[in-house]
């Protein structure tokens, strides 16, 4: 496994574990219960394990892509569209299956954070590939 995928995975798991608990259980935490997201107390283990399977695989990902620019340019169409899928697959999928009291403060709320979690993401892609493309 490259260097380059084991630090991408390593700064989208980071960026993630630290921006979701200070957003959900430090932040903002009453609004998260209101909205019905917590349900019982959240394994971090297994949580952890998710995060870091998931900048795994989106960093090895990254590797394939076509986009056109710059490092950093490519980066942020990336996590751009990565992050689009994310948001449709965890908010709206979230307000589908759960009755949300306030679907549009919760859609908001979530849609900062995303937007917050992949650009920084995005910007440590950037400079972890700055130096050429991805490489098959």
């Amino acid at each position: 496994m490259s260097k380059k995928i084991i630090l991408g995975a390593l700064a989208y798991t980071i960026i993630t574990f630290i921006i979701a608990v200070t957003w959900h259980i430090v932040l903002f935490e009453n609004q998260y219960i209101a909205f019905g997201y917590f349900k019982g107390e959240p394994n971090m283990i297994v949580g952890t394990l998710t995060i870091l399977i998931q900048g795994f695989l989106l960093t090895y990902l990254y590797n394939f892509i076509s986009f056109s620019g710059a490092s950093f340019v490519k980066s942020m169409k990336y996590v751009l569209v990565l992050g689009l899928f994310f948001w449709s697959s965890h908010v709206l999928a979230f307000v589908a299956k759960q009755s949300v009291e306030d679907e549009i403060s919760f859609i908001l709320m979530e849609t900062f954070y995303l937007s917050f979690q992949f650009g920084l993401y995005g910007i440590c892609l950037g400079l972890i590939y700055k130096n050429g493309n991805p490489k098959h």
